[in-house]
């Protein structure tokens, strides 16, 4: 994005009408504000509605008639409102009229920074964002909460998180604002450590219980860093500060980690409190169900939706309802339930649909979700090889050798798979046959004592996931380096006994490695948390958290 050249004019939109008086005053009635002598502070409140109501047209009107009738000038606080309109509302274009807005700005003050920070973080230009800070002449905790929470929302945690390192070292003390930004962006990449002293310095300033907003962060911020326990203790801490939305993430997390009888118990609970649930706790309740294999009272709870709470489903919820059949095997009455829904279904309801195929082998639903599939989402190389895997489960080589045929002349390529683990606030990345670690002789060494271990257990290689055209053999050792064992042996190595181990993968964890991690984590003695593009696999004794591997 391209400053203006220096001198140029502030961004005055063109008023439509030759009374910019009346035009003003209609923006003003429009927002419901009186329509008394217009002042620099009944046009900041006339944009500051428009903005609230999403209006951007009448807001411009409001630029131009402020300009016409010359009351731009006289402090920043109509500036920043109408700097707001632009900064928050959607399309690049309104940013660059925000930033246009900015640069021309006789005067600025930390909210005119913190405004336009705020806008380029969440948008993603990065550098701009940073460049911005740096002019800055002091900034304001404010200030780097704004670029914070603007990098975390816009799915750069890693950006965030550093940012969040500067302004510690800055000695710019946090505030609840950017607590709650803090632990999106360690939810996001998995940063327990970090989110484990955030939260811990939280609680040092009484935020720790009795900041909803807080609570509720980190309630997420333990779930998706594989703590389901950590999130209980927040939650159960909270006692009478709970909200819909604390009750809806601690059900999501029990579900997410395979503990759905805890998330229906839960349910009871806030029943029993009197809260009524929302669209989310329906889908925490109907993850539960469908791991746990509870089809009649998953459907009890997605018919009382509508019937008993006024909720009206929405997509996901019918994607929860396919994947609860597809699950239980029921998968022509997933079908029927696909083909009546009211609203047209996504690659997610297809997916799950294929994903049930996949668990009971079913060729044939898989290739009608595959057709479907191939429509929705041509690029996703994740369904071909579920596919695949059903064909090669079959036998079916020809066909497996087909879909190989069709990603390549579709141009599909497979997603290179990456396996992440934090040992001693450094994060350590893996790929699949991956010799570029520093101890990579060490860690394969381990790995394989591990893989003999295991087979003296019981444990076969399941060869059926590897979909090159080679021998068995080559195959055994092309799944004995996929990244997630590679980042658990690692791990092994790197922790002391008992330390449990937290491992991020891009991907879904493959049958073979699933199976493998059962087994390690009796091996060594260790819980090991794998948190996959799906859900979590919590492996402890031998035993993963989750019903079934799909």
């Amino acid at each position: 994005m391209m400053s203006p050249r220096a001198g140029a004019p502030p961004p005055c939109p063109r008023a439509h009408s030759p009374n910019a008086l009346a035009q003003l005053h209609a923006a003003l009635a429009k927002s419901g504000l009186s329509t008394c002598s217009a002042t620099p502070a009944t046009a900041a409140a006339a944009a500051r509605a428009c903005t609230r109501l999403r209006d951007i047209r009448a807001g411009r009107a409001v630029h131009g008639a402020s300009a016409k009738l010359a009351l731009l000038s006289a402090s920043t606080l109509l500036p920043n409102a109408l700097l707001h309109l632009y900064a928050s509302s959607p399309g690049e274009h309104h940013l660059h009229l925000a930033r246009l807005l900015f640069d021309t700005m006789p005067d600025r003050d930390a909210a005119s920074y913190n405004i336009l920070l705020t806008a380029l973080a969440a948008r993603g230009h990065v550098a701009e964002a940073l460049e911005l800070f740096d002019e800055m002449p002091e900034p304001s905790v404010r200030s780097w909460t704004a670029l914070i929470a603007g990098f975390a929302q816009s799915g750069r945690p890693a950006d965030a998180l550093r940012v969040f390192r500067d302004m510690e070292l800055a000695g710019v003390a946090p505030n609840e604002v950017t607590i709650v930004a803090v632990f999106v962006a360690c939810a996001d990449v998995g940063d327990l450590e970090t989110g484990r002293k955030v939260h811990a310095y939280a609680r040092r300033r009484g935020y720790g219980k009795s900041n909803v907003l807080v609570c509720n962060a980190a309630i997420d911020m333990y779930v998706k860093c594989g703590c389901v326990d950590a999130a209980r203790a927040v939650f159960d801490a909270m006692e009478n500060g709970r909200t819909v939305v604390s009750w809806s993430a601690m059900i999501c997390g029990h579900a997410m980690h395979g503990e759905g009888d805890k998330a229906l118990e839960l349910f009871a609970a806030m029943r029993g409190r009197g809260v009524p649930p929302n669209g989310v706790t329906f889908v925490g309740l109907l993850h539960a169900c469908s791991h746990m294999g509870l089809v009649d009272q998953g459907r009890a709870f997605f018919q009382s939706m509508e019937k008993d709470h006024g909720i009206a489903p929405e997509i996901e919820h019918y994607g929860c309802m396919v994947d609860l059949l597809s699950r239980a095997g029921r998968l022509q009455e997933a079908l029927e339930f696909i083909n009546g829904m009211p609203m047209e279904p996504n690659s997610v309801v297809w997916g799950a649909l294929l994903g049930g195929a996949r668990l009971h082998m079913d060729v044939e639903v898989g290739e009608k979700a595959i057709r479907r599939l191939a429509v929705l989402d041509p690029g996703n190389d994740g369904y071909y090889v579920v596919l695949s895997n059903i064909y090669a489960n079959a036998g079916r080589w020809e066909d497996v050798a087909r879909v190989r045929r069709a990603m390549k002349l579709r141009g599909v390529k497979k997603t290179r798979g990456w396996s992440a683990i934090s040992v001693g606030g450094a994060v350590h990345e893996f790929t699949a046959g991956d010799c570029a670690h520093p101890q990579v002789t060490a860690i394969c060494e381990t790995l394989d004592r591990l893989l003999g271990e295991a087979r003296r257990r019981g444990y076969a290689p399941d060869t059926s996931v590897v979909l090159l055209d080679v021998d068995d053999g080559e195959k055994e050792r092309v799944l004995a380096r996929h990244s997630e064992k590679l980042a658990v042996a690692f791990g092994l190595m790197a922790t002391p006994p008992g330390t449990t181990l937290r491992v991020m993968k891009n991907l879904r964890v493959c049958s073979d490695c699933h199976a493998m991690m059962k087994v390690i984590s009796e091996i060594a003695g260790r819980e090991i948390v794998v948190r996959d593009r799906n859900r979590f696999h919590c492996f402890k004794n031998g035993v993963c958290s989750c019903r079934d591997y799909w």
